[in-house]
């Protein structure tokens, strides 16, 4: 027969003990109970067994005194090759009872397990060959396949959970011996193991559902917080809309008296308008009727001047004030305009904050409809669980007044002969069969019953659905409506604004045309005030010669007399207080026969010479003080 490889053997030989320890821990921590503590033998042996299979093929590393060969060099690698490990190795390294790298190496395993990536730890230690090859041989367990198999089993005790104290316990002089009597089994001890098999399914069972009630009355909780949460911030919102309501009314009130004021601003621009107006029409007529008195003395003409100067530079003034004002107007006017499209803005702006809060609050009733019809679902649920855990409970004391009962007849079927003990086997194995049927109908009717919560669940996802639609189109349609109001009332006010917008061009139109108008008969008046200024009307007595050709009147070149003319009514609102009649010092007739050559000169004449055009005999009356009634 050919010879096995030494070193093969014994890689062999401890995947084989790695597998049945890693089993054999897996199944008893589920059976007894998840949490381990460091003195329960099959975590123990666990550990010697993978000390072993570190261990195997280590080279050996010579130093002065002694042959140093331990397993802590490649497990400080770990730490270079995955960042997470330096947790692990510094808080190793803190520990004040290792002294020996041994120590550090188990504490290090033991940390591992409880953080459960020893797998992922050993996994990046095997990847990486040329680094383990400066600690190991080229056939130890760690270069070969086998290293990876360990690697994959170690994968399974993540389901473990392990509360080890590494403080307390001499890890530096522990021997490592792996105890065979373990993984030794006999008849007996799978009898037992059966039992305590169904026994650990049971309490697991048990476990799972309590672990069940535990987490739906955290979620219970969990939904009353966020209900009560869900409620301060609706009190909050709906306080929020009524601050934002009672600033629209404001708003609203502010825009009404500043639209009553720019009303009565218009009233007050258009009733000193009218007034100007009229004043300036009864200057215009008054000015015209003392244009008519201008044929006397040059005292009283000069002060009428004077006096009708004053009264142009009060109408100047006025003019100007006027001008002032319109263009103030017309800023107050521009202001109110950009007040209204900024309150328009903001009214704007509130209204979509109103909308966005009406959507939160919908989505929050939405919220607390599902969350409770979820906790009524969840209140069904767990009272179905409890009448399970019940029945649990029960059909569990049934059993152990069986087991008891059954425990009872061996001692007596042992005291008994051996027909007895025949007897009792077959009412044991009967009992069991009635078990293993119960249990078989328990788990049928578990089966049936998930079957319809499920079936239920679906049916209330989809009523949900169908009413989370409905409220969705109610909504919209309500919103549509609202729109379409607020549409036709921001048009309304928008044809009225409009309207007033118009009425105020126009209104400004008139006033500047008649302001123009205004204006040009003023500068008509000025232009024939200083064609007035250069003549000068002379007395009887002192009208001894012409002023254009210097000859002396006489019978042939006479003054003609003119008669008296009547004095004129005066117009309505002017009352006279002098009255003076003043003659022309020539006439049509002295200008025609007489003074012909004065009118062929006429153009070339001085400022105080007639103008050439043949006037007519007449007599004036200048009003010198006149007063409006």
């Amino acid at each position: 027969m050919a010879t096995k490889d030494p070193t093969a053997v014994e890689r062999a030989n401890l995947l084989n003990m790695a597998k049945l320890s890693i089993k054999g821990l897996i199944e008893s921590a589920l059976s007894f109970g998840r949490t381990l503590d460091s003195d329960y033998p099959p975590l123990q042996q666990f550990f010697v067994v993978m000390e072993h299979c570190l261990k195997h093929g280590l080279k050996v590393r010579k130093s002065f005194l002694s042959y140093n060969k331990t397993i802590w060099g490649p497990l400080e690698l770990v730490e270079k090759l995955y960042p997470e490990a330096e947790e692990i190795g510094a808080s190793v390294r803190d520990l004040p009872g290792l002294k020996t790298p041994l120590g550090r190496a188990r504490a290090w395993l033991r940390l591992a397990l409880m953080q459960k990536k020893m797998a992922d730890y050993l996994r990046c230690l095997i990847i990486q060959r040329d680094l383990l090859s400066e600690f190991y041989e080229y056939h130890a367990l760690m270069m070969e396949e086998e290293g990876a198999v360990i690697v994959g089993l170690l994968v399974g005790l993540n389901v473990i959970d392990a509360n080890l104290c590494v403080k307390g316990e001499d890890l530096d002089s522990q021997v490592g011996v792996i105890d065979f009597s373990m993984y030794l089994k006999n008849e007996e001890d799978i009898g037992n193991k059966e039992r305590n098999v169904q026994i650990a399914a049971i309490l697991d069972q048990k476990n799972y559902v309590e672990e069940l009630n535990r987490q739906l009355n955290s979620t219970v909780s969990s939904l009353h917080s966020r209900v009560d949460s869900l409620e301060k911030s609706n009190t909050k919102l709906i306080e929020e809309l009524a601050i934002a309501k009672n600033n629209i009314i404001k708003l609203q009130e502010e825009n009404h008296q500043l639209r009553s004021e720019n009303k009565l601003i218009l009233m007050k621009t258009q009733q000193h308008l009218e007034v100007t107006k009229v004043d300036v029409e009864a200057e215009l007529q008054t000015y015209k009727h003392s244009r008519q008195g201008l044929d006397d003395m040059y005292n009283e003409a000069r002060r009428q001047l004077r006096d009708e100067s004053q009264l142009r530079q009060d109408v100047e003034n006025e003019l100007a004030v006027q001008v002032s004002m319109k263009h103030e107007i017309e800023l107050a006017m521009k202001l109110l305009e950009k007040d209204i499209h900024e309150k328009q803005d903001t009214l704007i702006g509130l209204r979509q904050q109103l909308e966005e809060v009406k959507a939160i609050n919908i989505e929050m009733y939405q919220k607390l409809q599902g969350s409770e019809d979820g906790l009524k679902e969840k209140n069904e649920i767990i009272a179905r669980l409890e009448e399970k855990t019940n029945k649990i409970t029960a059909a569990m004391r049934q059993l152990e007044q069986r087991l008891q009962q059954a425990e009872k007849a061996q001692m007596e079927a042992e005291d008994e002969d051996k027909k007895y003990l025949q007897e009792c086997q077959s009412k044991s194995d009967s009992l069991q069969k009635q078990i293993s049927q119960k249990e078989k109908q328990l788990l049928q009717l578990e089966t049936d019953l998930k079957i319809e919560k499920e079936w239920r669940q679906t049916l209330q996802e989809d009523l949900q659905k169908e009413k989370d639609a409905l409220s969705h189109l109610r909504n919209e349609t309500q919103q549509i409506i609202t729109l379409k109001k607020e549409f036709l009332n921001l048009q309304d006010e928008n044809q009225q604004l409009k309207k007033i917008y118009h009425e105020q061009e126009q209104a400004l139109q008139e006033l500047g045309n008649k302001l123009s108008e205004s204006k040009l008969k003023i500068e008509d008046i000025k232009e024939a005030n200083k064609a007035l200024q250069g003549l000068v009307w002379l007395k009887d007595k002192e009208a001894t010669h012409c002023k254009l050709c210097e000859k002396e009147f006489s019978l042939s070149k006479r003054k003609p007399p003119i008669p008296e003319p009547p004095i004129p009514e005066p117009p309505p609102g002017v009352e006279f207080k002098k009255s003076s009649m003043y003659r022309c010092s020539l006439g049509k007739k002295d200008m025609a026969a007489t003074a012909s050559s004065c009118v062929t000169n006429s153009t070339s004449a001085s400022p105080v010479a007639l103008p050439s055009a043949p006037i007519s005999i007449c007599t004036r009356i200048g009003f010198s003080d006149f007063s409006f009634i």
